[in-house]
Formats: structure tokens, sequence, C-alpha cells
């Protein structure tokens, strides 16, 4: 039996801080060749990727995860090493321990065990990354472009993703709300404050667009999804005089947006707001987006009833199906396959002292082992 403990232990002494692989794929890529993987680099632009598959034919079940984690921050804040996978009563510290080397070691020991005890007439597929905690566009994206490229397919994934607000089983992710982040600059006619009327202040044009755009209700959410909400994150003006109106003010704000929109539509709503709000005061406006993904869901059915059943099986908790919390790289699988999302308690991820119960670990590799058991029946 392939221990998940130790190959969390192992992974997490590899410093895999985004973008830097640490060895963590080259020790996975070497594990997973032993147990009869065929493993294949996709490296893009300096990130470092890894597809292993076992078995040619279908069906073809996907696991999905990460092993680049955040900085440690302060490492003198934290009580035990970063790096040094340390169990104390327990619980094993290190970064990445949740998020999520874990799961990474959880579904590579199920699949390892699984295809050595009772090879199943189909195939498995680890999709791992380097580059899920970076911008991501060269992570997943890139396994997802190389797998098109060559003819490779998955019929259903599952990422590993911490998924459990506080007990181990309680929710599995079906779905992600979008994400998208708009920036706005105003600008105007710099001037005396004493003298407003030579000067033309962007200031109360920008303060009319966030108001704006803040005081609308964008949904009151849908069947699986919460409302979507929008935040304003900064307004600046870079100027440190009381006695100068300045020329330019910019600000952004955060969508996190439901099924009920897309990126382009709330593009398209906007660039209207900017449009009036331009009119009104006179002065120059400039907008740009980035998205860094569309909401989606995967509707409920044989799958993720399948995965619910094994969470419940081991830890008798009945799971909830949800669509919160932020973006992840389901959001590039969903175009190729069903996918779904379940993983540990994410309570301590990219925190001091990071740290995972063992007993968690084990727990999520039966839950993995049982998935596969049911897939291939």
């Amino acid at each position: 039996m392939t221990d998940p403990v130790d190959l969390t232990a192992r992974l997490i002494r590899c410093p895999s801080v985004t973008p830097e692989e640490g060895g963590a794929l080259e020790f996975l890529a070497e594990l997973l060749e032993s147990g009869g993987f065929t493993c294949t680099r996709v490296d893009r632009n300096g990130i470092a990727n890894l597809y292993a598959r076992w078995g040619r034919q279908g069906p073809v079940l996907g696991f999905n995860g990460h092993t680049d984690v955040v900085p440690v921050g302060d490492a003198q804040a934290w009580t035990h090493d970063p790096f040094g996978a340390e169990v104390v009563d327990g619980v094993m510290y290190g970064r990445g321990a949740t998020d999520m080397k874990s799961a990474v070691a959880a579904f590579a020991a199920a699949a390892l065990d699984f295809v050595a005890q009772t090879p199943p007439d189909g195939s498995i597929v680890l999709a791992i990354t380097g580059d899920e905690e970076g911008d991501g566009v060269d992570g997943t994206a890139a396994i997802m472009d190389w797998m098109e490229a060559q003819g490779e397919r998955m019929d259903h994934c599952l990422v590993g993703e911490p998924t459990c607000p506080s007990r181990m089983g309680e929710m599995i992710k079906i779905g992600r709300r979008g994400s998208m982040t708009a920036f706005f600059t105003m600008t105007g006619r710099q001037g005396h404050s004493a003298y407003p009327h030579r000067a033309l202040n962007p200031l109360p044009a920008m303060a009319r667009l966030m108001d704006r755009l803040a005081s609308r209700q964008l949904d009151e959410g849908t069947e699986h999804f919460d409302a979507s909400t929008l935040a304003i994150t900064t307004i600046d003006t870079g100027n440190p005089a009381t006695n100068v109106i300045p020329a330019r003010c910019q600000a952004t704000v955060n969508i996190r947006f439901n099924d009920a929109h897309s990126s382009a539509t709330l593009r398209e709503w906007l660039g209207d707001e900017v449009a009036r709000v331009k009119a009104e005061f006179g002065v120059e406006a400039e907008m740009s987006v980035k998205v860094s993904g569309e909401s989606f869901l995967t509707e409920p059915g044989p799958f993720s009833q399948l995965v619910a059943g094994a969470v419940e099986a081991e830890t008798g908790v009945v799971p909830q199906f949800s669509t919160s919390g932020g973006t992840s790289d389901a959001r590039f699988i969903k175009d190729h396959c069903p996918v779904v999302e379940f993983g540990l308690v994410g309570k301590t991820m990219h925190q001091i002292d990071e740290c995972v119960p063992v007993d968690q670990i084990t727990q999520l590799e039966r839950i993995y082992s049982r998935i596969l058991g049911g897939y291939f029946a």
C-alpha cells in the first residue's frame, strides 16, 4: 500500500513556491512511472506541468491538482519549518499541507494502489500543475491545450482543491462563480484647489461612477449560485498635495458573477456606465478588463452522486453541492469534460502554520479510492 501521509511529507519538503517546481513534479513523475503510469512533462513558458496516464482505453477518469504553493510570508512567525512537514500531535505542518499537496498525495496513492490491485477496464489520468497559485495561464490551461492537440481525453475529472469549510466531507463544488477585474482611469485637467473653475477635477466623476457601480444589485442569485457581487478594491490619485486638483484618478473593481451573466454582458454594462459619467462630467475615461474565468456549473448527475456517495461512506456526512468560493483550475477543465471538486477542510490554507490532521489525509485517500472503484465498477 502507498502511504499518502509519507507522500504528503515528501511533497511539502519540495520548496515549490510559484513559479518554482521545487522537485515536486520530478518526484511524482518518478513515483508514478514506477507504478506503470506514462508521464509527460507539459511545460510552457518556464512553468512545469505533469500529465500522467495509466491505460489507453475508455472510460477515462481524471484527477487534477497543483503542487505549487504561495510564499510562506514571515518565516519567523511560523511555529514549525514551512518546508519541514513536521508532525506534532497528529497534525502535519507545512506550506501546501492543506492547499493542496495532501490531495495530490491522496489521489496519487489511491491511483497507484488501484491499478496495482484491481487494474480497471479503462484509464486514469493525473493532470498536475505547478501554476495554480500564479496566473494559471501556463498551468492546467497548458495541459488542456496539450491534451487537445494530442487527442487525449478525460470523460470526467475530479479536482482536489480544499472544498470543506469546517468539517471533512461537508461540501463538494459543482461549479464556480466567474471572476473579472475592471480598471478605470478618469483624466481631467490639473489646477489650484482655490480656483476649481480653472481645472477639470476627475475625482467627482470617478466617485459618481463608483457609486453607480456599487449601488447596482446585479441579481438575486440563481438556482445553484448566490447573488453576484461587485467590490471596489482601490480608488487612487497619487496626489500628496492638499491644494492641487489632480489630473488623473484610477480605480479598480472586482466582480464575482453567477450564471445569470457572462463577462461580455458585464463588460458592456460597465462600458455604458463609463460613457454616461464621461458625458456628464466632460472628463476623459478609459476602461480595461481582465477576466479570470467565466461562471460554470456541472449539473448534478451520476458522477457528482458517485463522489457524494464515496464521501458519505467514509465520513458519515452528507455533502452539500456548492458553487461558493473563488476560482479554481476547474474553470480550465469545464469545457473539456464534466468536473467536480472535493478535498480537505480549507481553514488554514495560505496561513502561517498551515497544517492538516494526518488522519484526514488517509481519509481523503480512502474517499478517492472509493471513487475509483465505483467509477470503474
